[in-house]
């Protein structure tokens, strides 16, 4: 397993403790060092590095992270978001630019403190490439969007910036709000709901639904209306029912004809 069993705990310190920073393809060792130490800083501890395009024992890394080598040493390492986002009940993606999306977009200080009301399960934080961000399709595997307002003389904020004013939003959040209408233990991970919907995907172009040269953009409403609604895993199952009483019916049609 990638990440370690989570401990229950009825705090926001083990919030902190089970957060996970993810950045996707970080290019600057002198960045990923500035972020180790600041994760180290406001008392997170999880790195999470999808697809690195720069040495996370650089001497410039190494260098820039001081005391926090050992956020650096401990990172996790792996290919893809989705794997970064193994077994989260719930994911923010921050953003750099304001744009035209269907998920609103909110500051890092009302938005960042829903990622702690998650005790018992890990949560993610991500964070994307220095010169591009997060494409639309990584967007789409968050719930929420953060955008940390800048000046618009001059909007782009460095990576390693973003994430310490992440962090001390979180580190200075209050105790978990009791009034949480869904548990986070019934919450069905990323990972699960993702596989879902590639399940969808493939049933939708089987029947006509999707086309292929519009099945990634129809795909991306769907996700983005499922994490409004925050399927816990027994709707999942349920849904996943369905699609194999569909993919039944459809086989067996096609016999009796």
């Amino acid at each position: 397993m990638l990440f370690s069993d989570v401990m229950l705990c009825g705090n926001r310190v083990m919030g902190l403790a089970e957060l996970r920073i993810v950045l996707v393809e970080p290019a600057g060792p002198l960045n990923l060092g500035a972020i180790a130490r600041v994760i180290k800083n406001f008392g997170l501890s999880k790195l999470v590095l999808v697809n690195p395009q720069c040495d996370r024992y650089s001497t410039e890394a190494v260098r820039m992270a001081v005391h926090a080598q050992d956020i650096l040493e401990s990172a996790v390492v792996v290919s893809t978001l989705v794997e970064a986002l193994t077994g989260c009940v719930r994911a923010i993606a921050t953003i750099g630019r304001d744009c035209n999306w269907d998920i609103p977009l909110e500051n890092p200080r009302t938005a960042l403190p829903w990622l702690l009301e998650s005790s018992e399960k890990p949560v993610a934080l991500i964070f994307g490439r220095e010169d591009r961000g997060l494409s639309n399709t990584e967007l789409n595997y968050a719930q929420k969007l953060v955008y940390i307002p800048t000046n618009p003389d001059y909007p782009s904020l460095n990576l390693a910036t973003a994430v310490a004013i992440c962090c001390y939003e979180l580190s200075q959040s209050n105790q978990i709000s009791p009034n949480s209408a869904i548990t986070t233990a019934e919450i069905a991970p990323i990972d699960v709901t993702e596989a879902y919907y590639q399940d969808l995907e493939s049933l939708l172009l089987t029947i006509g639904y999707l086309y292929p040269h519009t099945a990634t953009s129809r795909m991306d409403k769907f996700r983005q209306m499922y994490n409004r609604a925050q399927l816990q895993l027994n709707e999942v199952a349920l849904l996943r029912g369905i699609l194999r009483q569909i993919e039944w019916a459809i086989r067996n049609q096609t016999q009796l004809k």
